[in-house]
């Protein structure tokens, strides 16, 4: 069972599932919690078309991680089949801010090691 990401248009989630059978369930889960329900619709032989919407309780300032899942999230032999990244606000804005100066320095320490490496040193 593969999903093919379609994106994130008006609040709705779509792409495409290939399987031979579609799930029982279908489930955007946010924090551990199933929050919405998947419509899936046969779009060819082994092909279904995927669409959740979002509710509003996730979209929320700051970074928002959603699983797609397949089964009961709560069971085991549930499958993640997609993660999607939500990132909104000004808080967004200086998160992002400080991850890019972390990645340059630790990018730095990279180079002057491999420098050092390369010299011999």
């Amino acid at each position: 069972m593969t999903f093919e990401d379609h994106g994130l248009s008006a609040g709705c989630w779509t792409g495409a599932l290939q399987s031979d059978d579609p799930p029982a369930a279908l489930c955007l889960v946010h924090r551990g919690k199933a929050v919405a329900q998947a419509r899936l619709r046969e779009a060819g032989p082994g092909t279904w078309s995927v669409a959740v919407d979002l509710p509003g309780s996730v979209i929320d300032r700051g970074v928002h991680g959603l699983l797609l899942v397949a089964g009961d999230p709560d069971k085991v032999g549930s499958q993640v089949l997609a993660s999607l990244t939500l990132v909104a606000g000004t808080v967004a804005g200086e998160e992002l801010l400080a991850e890019v100066a972390q990645l340059r320095a630790e990018l730095d320490l990279v180079k002057r090691e491999f420098r050092r490496f390369a010299s011999g040193g």
